[in-house]
């Protein structure tokens, strides 16, 4: 009687760390080849400088990564015209001076604005895509906070026909989602972060989110996680377990960057060069 109510107990405690490591586990069957963006330098957003002639993506930032060798990371949105076009923020007011939803203008209409205090204009993907031609990798952060993803249809179109390496990734579960279902093939990645303020969750979307246990069903070939936080257990179970390359966001130094070399294997930086 005492054995059986010892097995009882002991499964019952194995049974929860059973649960959470299948919610944490990536893609494991069938991984596409990620190499190609291993122990590699991304430049967040290009070589940017706000206060001169090259803004965060912009062309002219994105033209000196390429020039320097550096892959890029880059944000994507879809205008209201369902034009892909790379813009950071939701609202234009921090970048254009213009306080709107960049979903609600057309891709003309956005034309009319400038990035910060340069000549230079928000970009399409497509022309993007066309400059790089291959000659960098590129993370591109899919920008969408809805449920159904309609902007995932038309980004992922442009990079069907793109023949140069690439991977996708969102802070949206459903995006990853919406890749795994349909464009299967392509690289994903979670991204995520700490999400705890003053002492809790927003929601359980975040608590979720912070530790990683949507994976289940989004299934991603890397975590991207803000690398102040590189301790997070569950971050670290999907690189040593399982295998799943790490991405460290966003590196503003070369101390930062030493600090993080031993707990990920993609750097993501701004502000210095590696």
């Amino acid at each position: 009687m005492v054995k059986k109510k010892v097995k009882t107990m002991a499964g019952l405690a194995v049974a929860p760390c059973v649960l959470y490591l299948l919610a944490l586990m990536p893609r494991m069957a069938h991984r596409p080849d990620t190499s190609f963006f291993r122990k590699k330098y991304f430049a967040h957003r290009g070589l940017y400088d706000n206060a001169h002639d090259a803004p965060e993506n912009s062309m002219e930032a994105f033209r000196r990564a390429v020039e320097a060798g550096y892959g890029m990371e880059l944000d994507v949105h879809v205008t209201r015209d369902k034009v892909p076009v790379i813009f950071h923020d939701f609202n234009l007011k921090r970048m254009c001076g213009v306080d709107g939803v960049i979903e609600d203008y057309t891709y003309d209409e956005l034309q009319e604005f400038t990035l910060a205090d340069s000549n230079e204009r928000i970009p399409k993907l497509e022309d993007l895509l066309h400059m790089v031609d291959g000659r960098v990798p590129l993370i591109i952060e899919i920008k969408d906070e809805r449920v159904r993803v309609p902007s995932c249809v038309v980004i992922d179109g442009l990079l069907r026909a793109y023949c140069g390496e690439y991977c996708i990734e969102s802070f949206n579960p459903a995006v990853l989602w919406w890749f795994r279902l349909h464009h299967n093939e392509a690289v994903r990645g979670q991204l995520a972060s700490n999400f705890l303020i003053d002492g809790g969750y927003r929601g359980v979307i975040h608590f979720c989110m912070t530790h990683l246990l949507l994976n289940f069903f989004t299934k991603p070939d890397f975590i991207a996680y803000n690398h102040r936080f590189k301790e997070e257990p569950g971050r670290r179970i999907c690189r040593h377990l399982y295998g799943n390359p790490a991405v460290a966001w966003t590196i503003h130094s070369r101390q930062e960057l030493e600090k993080a070399q031993d707990a990920f294997d993609v750097f993501i930086f701004e502000r210095f060069t590696p």
